[in-house]
């Protein structure tokens, strides 16, 4: 009996788990190779078309712009401090806390914080089984260096990310505050939920192509899909992006 637990055990833990993420991603040395990311695609955002681009450099850069008609805004990470700019808010760049910016940094891990997470000082924990649209998934929970969660359901079939759930707001959430988009503070606080959807190859490693977001509290009110049409990896990212401008 003793050893049928113990096997039992073995073939759930947690580490088990990840590798196979990993390998259903395309592999380790696929994942360290990848230096920057731009992805860029459309969502819908109170009624207009909102063109979305993603700019990272490993470790060192993560900026997320929008254009809507004449109208754009970001919200920038880097390994220093953390910037957001939303006109329908405020008129210049508002520069975040230290401690909003601990939280957001690990968007600059474009490996992602599971890939290699004991050696960046993060934890995690398998906290059981969890059904999604029907499906079966692995729920696991990270900790960061930082001390922020973030709850990772992985599907038990293809390995591959379904859904994170994190404190916090994002840019179309209403900020890590989780304020609405006129800039109101929430009744109550609640997670940033992103679910990833559409998986394809983009040279050999797979990304969700759609990604929703949507807070947990109903707050947030430009919560959404995006679908990226354009992954480009390793390519050049010009110096001013890492400026808040």
């Amino acid at each position: 009996m003793f050893l049928i637990a113990a096997q039992f055990s073995s073939a759930q833990s947690v580490d088990d788990i990840i590798q196979k993420y990993i390998d259903a991603r395309g592999g380790k040395d696929k994942l360290d190779s990848i230096k920057s990311i731009y992805m860029e695609g459309s969502r819908e955002m109170m009624g207009n078309e909102v063109t979305v681009k993603v700019i990272k450099v490993k470790d060192k850069l993560s900026r997320t712009e929008f254009e809507m008609g004449a109208t754009s805004g970001f919200t920038l990470i880097t390994d220093k401090e953390a910037w957001r700019f939303i006109p329908m808010r405020s008129q210049s760049p508002e520069k975040l806390s230290d401690e909003e910016t601990a939280a957001m940094q690990t968007d600059m891990d474009i490996e992602g914080p599971l890939v290699n997470y004991i050696a960046k000082g993060h934890k995690t924990e398998l906290i059981g089984k969890d059904t999604l649209d029907g499906n079966e998934n692995y729920k696991i929970k990270l900790t960061t260096k930082a001390g922020n969660e973030i709850m990772y359901w992985i599907d038990a079939k293809t390995y591959l990310v379904t859904q994170t759930s994190q404190k916090g707001g994002g840019m179309f959430g209403g900020g890590r505050r989780n304020g609405d988009n006129n800039g109101n503070a929430p009744k109550t606080p609640g997670d940033l939920i992103t679910i990833y959807k559409d998986y394809s190859a983009v040279d050999g490693i797979q990304f969700a192509h759609t990604v929703d977001v949507k807070m947990s509290n109903g707050n947030g009110r430009g919560g959404g899909g995006t679908t990226f049409d354009k992954i480009e990896l390793n390519g050049p990212v010009d110096p001013k992006l890492y400026k808040p401008e």
